[in-house]
């Protein structure tokens, strides 16, 4: 058997591991349970494959991700491991062949949906085979309060009791210490060692934006920071994707939408193409994403808030997976704010309250004037971290200012309409009144003679919006579930007072960063290479984009743009240096070494 070090060099052609991964591996491999804390493009993958690979028996992966483990398993056999899946899209011949092999020891990996776990013949088939250890994938999903939850994940904990003597190593990239606290209680992973790393993303740059257009704001981002390169567009509702996939169509851009609406040969088919493309994008809900391995998103946009932080943070991680620069950008205004508050409150007592929190945290980031991400990363428990340089805060310092006395006109004009006039009213009402506009709504309710009535001249209609919704994100304003109408909390009187200063945010409707001449893509590739290495790396890429076609997979799982920027840069002319490179392992070496060689040997020609 190879040691850990060996398997990383000989099967995915790297020297080293990366930090904290060789601890786990290490302690996997001696027989110990672990739970992984890792942010996404962290290498949490490797923590489970190299012990499957250097323990006797198959490794089992546990994973959701059932419309990507035909890719996984792909990207594994091109590397030379022997892998293969269980799950629900195959057919009784190909799961025969399957179970076959494992029954003969002829797998390193075996990936299997959770819901399989519940029909005994998969438990029957696991007991008369040797397993090396069990990985719990997107160990998150056993959250009953988490983003993601799944039940059939609650079964999980079945393994242990089962195979006390097979170690268990469960990871995710999503986890506040409360959800780390549950992970850990329903898998049993209580005497397990926890590993816990940085969840900071260093080339995520994050910016939030108020949102006045958007979808021209979108467009404009798209035009100016990430011309014809790969992202995902998030929207809560399916005819938002529908819609915004369709005006980027329109406007010259390649997008296909991605929703649970659509049958499934048409998601199975745009992911694929997501995949498989360069420069397309993927308008979404957030059935799109999880488990995504493409190295080269540039960017997540988000046109609508998500949920929860957890979300946020999950949904942004898909970009920059292969640590170049990428963009998290997100355009957030008042109707989310009223949407989200609403939602919020549906549900029993238990759900309504962590409904509260985890948006109440998700409206902190937005509206914050410090660090977007020394706020993300104490959400997950990652205290004390410095000013990152990397958000928009930080870039462009938001300007605060004293909101108390529209505060109190807004909660004024709340408060007379429920007093004086025994009515409710959403926020275009109350703006209205607040300008003085007599509108037909506002002559029928008589509302043109109310004391507040045009106190309001000295702000605009997109100003008042802003203090509404940051009114109500501040819970100083709260929103009726059924009709949508403005009620004061608790905490209004303390303003109405005058015993509560109000600071809000200034917005700014124009982008954070100035137009740029290439997009972050452009600029590292640029940076790392050479000059006279740019048209050899990419006719490697073109080479490589040839083979993908060819044998129906990813680019990426021929070579990753960072091992093609090496080959670039060193321009190996023999087998034997080109295995040198990092990414170059032994399989992959034997299967596209010459090719390689010789698509150097025509661009030095």
């Amino acid at each position: 058997m190879d040691t850990p070090t060996e398997a990383l060099h000989r099967v995915f052609g790297y020297d080293s591991f990366r930090a904290g991964q060789q601890e786990i591996i290490d302690h996997v491999v001696g027989g110990g349970d672990a739970l992984v804390l890792m942010p996404t493009g962290g290498g949490k993958s490797l923590c489970y494959q190299i012990p499957a690979l250097v323990r006797p028996g198959v490794g089992v992966v546990i994973s959701p991700l059932i419309a990507l483990m035909q890719d996984q398993v792909d990207a594994l056999r091109a590397l030379g491991v022997r892998a293969g899946f269980l799950n629900s899209t195959q057919d009784f011949g190909e799961r025969q062949l399957v179970e076959a092999e494992f029954l003969a020891g002829e797998l390193d990996l075996l990936y299997l949906a959770p819901e399989r776990l519940r029909v005994e013949a998969t438990m029957r088939l696991l007991a008369k085979g040797d397993i090396s250890v069990f990985a719990i994938d997107e160990a998150h999903c056993v959250s009953q309060w988490g983003h993601d939850f799944r039940p059939d994940y609650l079964a999980l904990s079945e393994l242990h009791e089962r195979w006390p003597e097979v170690p268990r190593i469960a990871l995710t990239a999503t986890a506040t210490p409360d959800t780390h606290a549950e992970i850990s209680s329903r898998l049993g992973l209580d005497q397990a060692r926890h590993f816990v790393a940085s969840f900071d993303r260093p080339n995520i740059h994050y910016r939030i934006t108020s949102k006045s257009e958007p979808k021209r704001q979108l467009l404009e981002f798209l035009r100016t920071e990430h011309p014809d390169e790969s992202g995902i567009v998030y929207c809560l509702s399916r005819s938002s994707v529908d819609k915004i996939a369709e005006f980027l169509v329109d406007n010259g851009i390649a997008a296909v939408p991605y929703h649970a609406g659509l049958d499934a040969r048409t998601r199975a088919a745009h992911q694929s193409r997501f995949l498989r493309e360069d420069g397309l994008i993927v308008v979404a809900t957030i059935a799109f994403g999880m488990g995504i391995d493409k190295p080269d998103v540039r960017f997540v946009a988000h046109l609508d808030l998500p949920k929860s932080v957890e979300g946020y943070y999950q949904e942004t991680g898909r970009a920059g997976r292969d640590g170049l620069p990428a963009t998290a950008w997100m355009a957030y205004g008042l109707q989310d704010v009223v949407q989200h508050r609403r939602m919020a409150m549906e549900g029993d007592d238990a759900h309504r309250r962590r409904q509260v929190l985890h948006l109440d945290a998700m409206l902190a980031l937005c509206e914050t004037v410090s660090c977007r991400r020394v706020m993300l990363l104490d959400y997950f428990g990652q205290k004390g971290s410095e000013p990152c340089g990397n958000c928009d805060t930080c870039q462009a310092a938001p300007e605060s200012w004293d909101g108390t006395v529209p505060a109190q006109k807004v909660l004024s004009t709340v408060y007379r309409l429920a007093r004086e006039r025994r009515q409710k009213f959403g926020v275009g009402q109350v703006v209205d009144i607040l300008l003085g506009k007599k509108t037909a709504k506002v002559l029928q309710h008589g509302h043109d003679t109310l004391t507040v009535f045009g106190v309001g001249a000295d702000l605009g209609n997109a100003e008042w919006h802003g203090v509404v919704r940051q009114l109500l994100a501040q819970g100083l304003l709260a929103v009726e579930p059924d009709h949508g109408a403005l009620v004061l909390t608790d905490d209004s009187a303390a303003v109405l007072r005058g015993q509560r200063e109000v600071r809000l945010r200034r917005d700014t409707l124009r982008p954070a960063r100035a137009k740029v001449a290439a997009s972050p893509k452009t600029r590292a590739a640029a940076a790392e290479l050479p000059a006279e290495a740019a048209p050899v790396f990419e006719r490697l890429r073109a080479w490589r984009a040839g083979v993908a076609k060819e044998q129906g997979v990813p680019a990426y799982v021929i070579f990753h743009d960072a091992t093609l920027r090496e080959i670039a840069s060193r321009a190996p002319s023999t087998l034997a240096e080109l295995g040198t490179v990092n990414g170059v392992g032994e399989n992959k070496l034997a299967k596209y070494g010459e090719q390689v060689l010789e698509t150097l040997a025509d661009a030095e020609g």
